[in-house]
């Protein structure tokens, strides 16, 4: 009896795709090998990564695709052709499940929210020749998750990746973390995450969880004992995590972390200003204080980590110069990666409705302008300026942020606040990924080639 084919695909959208990337920050498609590792084993599974290879239309019983925002046009491109073929198409992920009636129209089957709970139901659904349109299934206080099938993902990725929770309880303006994973933190089971974790051959990991830490005294607990069971067994692998600016309130959970080969934390700033963090709801930073920034990002270089420092421009309460003083602030502080993001209203974010009642949205010819919110371009018109005006504004905030001669001597700086060398290197390499992405198509990108030219 032939085996069935499912043929998952994940898309990459035109301006990335032009993007010289150094592979040293990628990470895989971390759900599509969930869905795989979710697909009974009488299935025939295959994996198209547009982040590698050039799409090629390969037959297949079913098409299942995962799409950002940004690269929903052209997952909407690809369904058309398989739709062609009379072969249906199932489309998941974060943009499918903010604006479900918008998908509809291009593939046969939408994925509403996680695919644990529904996958199987669909699968049995598509062999009985009954696809219902969409799938959706209400998440509970705890998320069980197969290990995904890391045998698909291109080897030429600089990281391996899993998950250890889900979900948020915050409701920052600008993020839709909380709508399509739920509003509360959700845990999966410390024991689960090292078993899987002691299966990734790769020494690199990225713990893609929106916090790793949390907020309350049992989440924070929980985290304690994931770097103490990381330890305890012996798995020796360098991390990368994202965490609020409580991540450094403890000095126990830094002093675990590191040792269980935390070198770099991604920590979403937003503003230096008080202004801007009520704007966005940040109300966590608010509480920690603009001022007490400084001792945060001191106190996790003590422990050997680098920080990335995530900065939004472009917020209501933004002018150019104060563009320019985000800029300076992020120069002139220990942040040891700079990100510097133009404010993006993401579908389904309170941003974005807002922005949307007071018709303020400039590219809504979608799902074509879907391919512009990728956040290095003005998608909206900003309150105290012209579109052109910020973009221009970005293009020289971006040529400071990412100076070549500053990332160089932030590298520097780096090793000598860590005393880590791998902290320095991933802070050094995620410079250069954020520069290639703002800069590197109007500027001369860093490449494998060019890398220490001008050190």
């Amino acid at each position: 009896m032939r085996r069935k084919k499912l043929l998952l695909i994940n898309p990459i959208n035109a301006f990335t795709r032009e993007v010289p990337f150094l592979t040293e920050s990628l990470s895989p498609p971390l759900g599509l090998g969930i869905v795989a590792a979710l697909t009974p084993k009488d299935w025939e599974v295959q994996l198209i990564d547009e982040t590698f290879e050039d799409f090629v239309f390969t037959d297949a019983d079913l098409v299942g695709i995962s799409a950002l925002t940004s690269a929903v046009r052209r997952a909407y491109e690809i369904s058309a052709v398989y739709r062609k073929h009379g072969i249906p198409v199932v489309l998941g992920g974060i943009h499918a499940s903010m604006m479900p009636e918008e998908a509809m129209n291009y593939v046969d089957v939408v994925v509403i929210g996680e695919a644990e709970g529904v996958w199987h139901e669909l699968l049995h659904d598509f062999e009985q020749g009954t696809l219902k349109k969409t799938y959706q299934k209400e998440t509970g206080r705890m998320f069980h998750s197969p290990v995904p099938r890391r045998d698909l993902f291109h080897k030429n990725y600089g990281l391996a990746n899993i998950q250890t929770t889900r979900g948020c309880p915050f409701a920052c303006d600008f993020c839709s973390v909380h709508i399509f994973n739920g509003p509360a933190y959700r845990f999966r089971p410390v024991e689960e995450v090292l078993d899987e974790l002691e299966q990734i051959d790769h020494k690199r990991v990225f713990f893609v969880d929106d916090n790793i830490i949390g907020t309350s005294r049992f989440s924070i607990e929980r985290a304690k004992q994931l770097f103490q069971g990381i330890i305890d067994r012996g798995i020796e692998k360098d991390w990368v995590c994202q965490a609020s600016m409580n991540f450094a309130d403890d000095e126990e959970v830094l002093r675990l972390a590191s040792e269980s080969g935390c070198r770099t934390v991604l920590l979403g700033i937003e503003s230096e200003i008080t202004e801007g963090l009520k704007l966005t709801n940040k109300k966590l930073n608010m509480r920690i204080g603009t001022d007490h920034y400084a001792g945060v990002i001191t106190r996790i270089h003590k422990y050997g980590i680098s920080v990335i420092g995530a900065m939004i421009y472009g917020l209501d309460t933004d002018h150019p110069e104060s563009l320019r003083a985000r800029s300076e602030y992020l120069i002139g502080s220990e942040i040891d990666t700079h990100q510097a993001n133009i404010l993006t209203p993401l579908p389904g974010t309170e941003l974005y409705k807002r922005l949307q009642k007071e018709g303020r949205l400039t590219a809504t010819n979608y799902p074509d302008d879907w391919d512009r919110y990728h956040c290095f371009d003005v998608v909206f018109e900003p309150k105290n300026m012209s579109a052109e005006v910020l973009k221009t504004a970005m293009i020289e905030n971006w040529e400071k942020v990412w100076d070549k001669k500053l990332i160089y001597k932030k590298f520097l700086q780096t090793l000598k606040l860590t005393k880590n060398k791998t902290a320095a290197n991933w802070a050094f390499f995620g410079n250069i990924e954020r520069y290639n992405l703002a800069l590197g198509k109007i500027r001369e990108p860093f490449t494998s080639d060019n890398l220490f030219v001008n050190k």
